[in-house]
């Protein structure tokens, strides 16, 4: 196995765009999760469709789509992508208790897309940080991690359970 660099440094340690141009075009996907622990009581507030603010789990699910496709806006060396997917599912858990967010980002491209969902999933736990911060503000994001990509150069990766 060789020497693991990273990718986005030069050789004199500068940080720089990679350059794809010479890539070939791949279908790849990502899969990345997280999740917001709360009470029990906010979680109920939220799955009846009471949070002062509106449909928390609905706003969540927009939220973290639009966050995938403005990454490029947010991540100072990632490329802007022309995303054929995003979908991002948000799940109770009482045992949690609170939500799980998963997102799943996919192209046809040159560069992979680990960022755009795991950038869906952070903004999608935010959102809902924000819309039920009035009923609980011990609320704690976290678990915020790559599931799983497909496609290019380096080949497909999957999470080792914990």
């Amino acid at each position: 196995m060789g020497k693991t660099v990273l990718t986005h440094l030069d050789s004199s340690g500068e940080a720089n765009m990679v350059d794809v141009g010479d890539k070939a075009e791949t279908v790849r996907s990502a899969t990345a999760e997280g999740h917001v622990r709360m009470r029990p009581e906010t979680l109920a507030l939220i799955l009846e469709g009471n949070a002062k603010k509106g449909d928390v789990i609905g706003t969540a699910r927009l939220a973290g789509i639009m966050a995938a496709k403005q990454t490029s806006n947010l991540i100072p060396l990632c490329h802007p992508l022309m995303l054929t997917k995003v979908s991002v599912d948000i799940t109770p858990d009482p045992a949690l208790p609170g939500l799980r967010v998963e997102a799943l980002a996919k192209l046809t491209g040159k560069t992979g897309v680990e960022m755009e969902a795991l950038t869906a999933v952070s903004i999608a736990c935010l959102t809902i940080y924000d819309m039920a911060k009035a009923a609980d503000r011990e609320m704690e994001i976290g678990g915020i991690q790559l599931v799983s990509k497909s496609g290019g150069r380096s080949g497909d990766y999957r999470r080792q359970g914990d």
